[in-house]
């Protein structure tokens, strides 16, 4: 009976705490944002990630471009996901700006416009918004114990030099990774998010940190469903979604963990659009409209065509990854 007690109070605690987290992040997203979002219908929904990284704007904060676009497909009834990445160099029409880098929109329009010009993009509605400041990230990765990143390959990079000086900087070799599942403090799993030019592979792009940021985004999911954060739930719920603006309710959270635990390596796809590098940008191709079908579950997946280079778009199923390797 007492330890019956005891489990009640602490589920009752961590709930409580959550919701707290919950009630503030949903505070922190404008209210003309969730006027642009659909509806849900059905078993599946649609929520669209968008990562930023203040830290990384340092002098032009204003330009609030986004880092990482990613439209994750949620079929609660089959315990599925589908993970679509776009790349934020990728040329769209931005719904009364014209044509230009997707990741424009976010500074033209806010998450507003960022929301209607990924609609516009693939078809597919949008049901909700998950804003994260990858800035914020280290500190919540501390507090759940570190993460655990399978590294797909090995990586020497110089990117964000942590000396205050050039002179040893040029000396400094970079950060380094080596390949295979590795864990990670939050400082080290924000460096990884960030990297994009490997000293190691120079067929590396914006498609890696896109690659990186979707891996360190599911790692902090997989440990949040995790047994030993349930443990600590009343003492760092209310900090679990401190880097996070959202419009999804507890019970959304509570029912989109469920799925992301139910889930197998097999029920999960992991999708690119790509096109054709001009210049600095990515110009859209055919192949984007299948890509959109696989995402759906109307066409079987498929990986990027051999000779599609660095920017080839397509799905792969399980924990493989999409990158040039």
């Amino acid at each position: 009976m007492v330890f019956v007690v005891f489990v009640l109070a602490w589920g009752l605690a961590s709930y409580f705490q959550f919701r707290d987290g919950v009630t503030a992040a949903n505070n922190r997203l404008d209210r003309k944002v969730r006027q642009v979002l659909d509806p849900e219908h059905g078993s599946s929904s649609d929520i669209l990630l968008l990562g930023t990284d203040h830290a990384q704007l340092a002098g032009r904060e204003s330009a609030r471009r986004t880092d990482s676009i990613t439209l994750v497909r949620v079929d609660s009834s089959r315990h599925r996901l589908a993970y679509l990445s776009i790349p934020r160099d990728l040329a769209v029409e931005i719904p009364g700006y014209g044509t230009s880098k997707i990741n424009t929109a976010m500074q033209l329009g806010g998450p507003g416009l960022a929301i209607r010009t990924v609609k516009s993009l693939t078809g597919l509605p949008v049901n909700h918004v998950v804003i994260v400041d990858f800035s914020q990230f280290e500190d919540l990765i501390d507090k759940l114990g570190g993460i655990d990143i399978d590294v797909p390959e090995k990586i020497i990079s110089k990117f964000d030099c942590p000396y205050p000086t050039e002179a040893r900087c040029a000396s400094w070799e970079g950060w380094r990774f080596a390949k295979g599942k590795q864990h990670m403090d939050g400082h080290r799993a924000l460096i990884y998010s960030r990297v994009r030019k490997n000293k190691l592979n120079p067929a590396d792009t914006d498609f890696s940190r896109a690659e990186h940021n979707q891996q360190v985004l599911q790692a902090v999911a997989s440990k949040l469903t995790s047994f030993g954060t349930l443990l600590k739930m009343p003492f760092i719920g209310d900090d679990l979604l401190a880097p996070v603006s959202t419009d999804i309710s507890t019970h959304g959270f509570i029912s989109l963990g469920w799925t992301k635990f139910r889930s197998s390596s097999g029920n999960t796809l992991h999708c690119r659009l790509g096109g054709t590098a001009i210049g600095g940008e990515i110009e859209s191709v055919e192949e984007n409209r299948n890509v959109i079908a696989m995402v759906t579950g109307d066409s079987a997946p498929q990986p990027p065509v051999p000779g599609s280079g660095a920017f080839g778009p397509g799905c792969v199923q399980g924990n493989r990854t999409l990158g040039v390797r």
